[in-house]
């Protein structure tokens, strides 16, 4: 899925640069604009999601590490229960 997402935007602007050279006038200027922010745009969106999708799958992992731990009854390396501190008074 992602490949055909990922060729169709750069279809559009393959599609974009092929109107720049080859249809003449405004309609040409109109098509090549469209077509290139269309195809670069949607590049753009694609990689964002590809980034949101690799942090969701990376506290999945986490969530799911926390979990079989809490079941196997270990404490996470690292974590030491809350100390609680009594203020100073001034001196």
């Amino acid at each position: 899925m992602r490949i055909v997402a990922y060729g169709s935007a750069a279809a559009l602007v393959v599609a974009g640069g092929t109107c720049a050279a080859f249809v003449g006038g405004v309609t040409g200027e109109v098509l090549t604009v469209v077509l290139l922010s269309a195809g670069l745009a949607g590049a753009l969106l694609l990689v964002f999601l590809e980034v949101g999708l690799g942090e969701e799958r990376d506290l999945a992992r986490d969530e799911e590490r926390r979990r079989r731990r809490r079941r196997e009854g270990t404490v996470e390396a690292g974590r030491r229960p809350w100390l609680r501190r009594w203020r100073r008074r001034p001196d």
